[in-house]
């Protein structure tokens, strides 16, 4: 798998901007992806080092839209630890 189709969109909420100053990044993954294939996909894109990598499914919502009720999508996040002196640019425009 490309690391490109591992790394879906990284995920910036208040509470992973929070955890930001903590040097921990967090992102919506591939279903599929293990944690070394998380690893390496955030070395490759980032060119940083991770040190930990954690996971965790996310089941999808009940939403209504009228009279009818579905669920949304389920997902899969990673929050990444990197190296100390290591930081993703993208991140700290926001």
């Amino acid at each position: 798998m490309n690391a490109h189709q591992i790394i879906i969109r990284p995920l910036i909420t208040e509470k992973n901007t929070n955890l930001m100053s903590l040097n921990k990044y967090s992102f919506e993954v591939d279903r599929s992806a293990n944690k070394m294939q998380i690893k390496q996909a955030i070395e490759e894109v980032f060119n940083v080092t991770v040190t930990a990598v954690h996971t965790m499914n996310v089941r999808g919502k009940l939403r209504r839209r009228g009279m009818r009720y579905g669920y949304t999508a389920d997902w899969k996040k990673a929050i990444v630890t990197l190296a100390e002196g290591s930081r993703i640019e993208l991140f700290e425009g926001v």
